[in-house]
């Protein structure tokens, strides 16, 4: 797994050229007629719900951090740039053509959280986290671009506005820092579906609250999430990243001083062996790539002599094969319930 999964801010966004905003207005002229053409095709991603409901809903004018987008009428071809918003619209019926890569899986691969709900329609990749490829967008004639779990720039959300509609991250967050309801929320008003996507937002709370009402030992446990990708350098994330909102959520407490060692506008906290007491908690949770990685952490002495390690209250858990750390990293109405299932006898299981 590329260390590009740590955090979603690692990589800034290249800037569009000139060159490339006079091709993509090219292409949205020829090939989209600025975005309003609603044919179906194999990518279609229209949902099954009645037409003269969706049709009801709208317009819709969505506020986010650039702005306001007014949406006319039901959006046919969607393309997502936030890293984990395909989920949010593929729960709300819609399967988009077109999507970002992440994890360096295919954002239709192997989740066992979606694999159904796309079948055999896969988006085409048009780019990697927040590294868009304009052209791609453009031939995909999409009449809505969603970027909610993103660090889209003003350049790229002006250029992608020459052709289609935008809906923007949340402003009321910082990037990749909203939470899932936010997402969620902004999400189901742009596609016409306020009221679908309370009802999802609503099972997720009540799926939380459940191992709430039958743990309620984690109100009292502090708890944290780190992982490294190479030796001597440790990162731990902070309470706006989405694994630390997972466990929030399940009852626990996080712990404030990670998010003051925090770079600003960053979700985690980068650390060397020496700062590694931090992670001294009650419940610490490493989320790995490779059994040779959870050697290299076990092996580091400064990390021996932490109390939650020789009590062996430190829990690993891989990112893939299981998924469960792909699960809480998404964070997503789609993938919280595989996480809560998954994790829960997991770390009940930590005295």
């Amino acid at each position: 797994m590329s260390t590009g999964t740590r955090r979603a801010p690692a990589r800034i966004a290249r800037l569009v050229t000139r060159m490339a905003v006079a091709t993509v207005a090219a292409l949205a002229l020829t090939a989209c007629g600025g975005g309003t053409d609603n044919s179906s095709s194999d990518k279609d991603g229209s949902s099954s719900a009645d037409a003269d409901t969706q049709s009801a809903a709208f317009p819709v004018t969505v506020a986010h951090k650039y702005g306001s987008t007014t949406i006319e009428k039901e959006p046919k071809r969607i393309v997502t740039l936030g890293l984990s918003d395909q989920d949010a619209v593929l729960a709300l019926g819609v399967k988009p053509v077109g999507a970002v890569d992440w994890f360096k899986e295919k954002p239709y691969g192997k989740w066992p959280w979606t694999k159904e709900l796309w079948g055999s329609d896969t988006p085409e990749i048009v780019g990697e986290r927040d590294e868009y490829n304009m052209e791609k967008i453009a031939e995909l004639r999409p009449d809505l671009v969603i970027a909610q779990y993103s660090g889209m720039k003003k350049e790229q959300y002006d250029t992608l506005s020459q052709f289609t509609k935008v809906v923007a991250q949340p402003k009321e967050y910082p990037d990749y820092g909203a939470p899932w309801e936010a997402m969620t929320r902004q999400i189901g008003k742009a596609l016409g579906k306020d009221a679908q996507a309370e009802k999802l937002i609503s099972d997720i709370g009540d799926r939380f609250k459940a191992v709430r009402d039958e743990h309620p030992e984690f109100a009292g446990l502090t708890l944290a999430v780190a992982d490294s990708f190479e030796a001597g350098k440790y990162s731990a994330f902070t309470r706006t990243d989405p694994k630390a909102i997972f466990f929030k959520e399940l009852g626990f407490k996080l712990k404030p001083e990670i998010d003051k060692l925090a770079k600003p506008g960053w979700n985690v906290a980068e650390l060397s062996a020496e700062k590694l007491d931090i992670l001294d908690v009650d419940r610490l949770v490493w989320v790995t790539s490779s059994t040779d990685a959870n050697d290299r952490i076990k092996a580091e002495p400064l990390y021996r002599k932490l109390q939650v390690t020789q009590d062996e209250r430190d829990l690993f858990v891989p990112y893939q094969d299981p998924d469960i750390g792909a699960a809480f990293s998404f964070n997503t109405v789609l993938s919280i319930p595989y996480a809560i299932e998954e994790i829960t006898p997991l770390i009940t299981a930590v005295e």
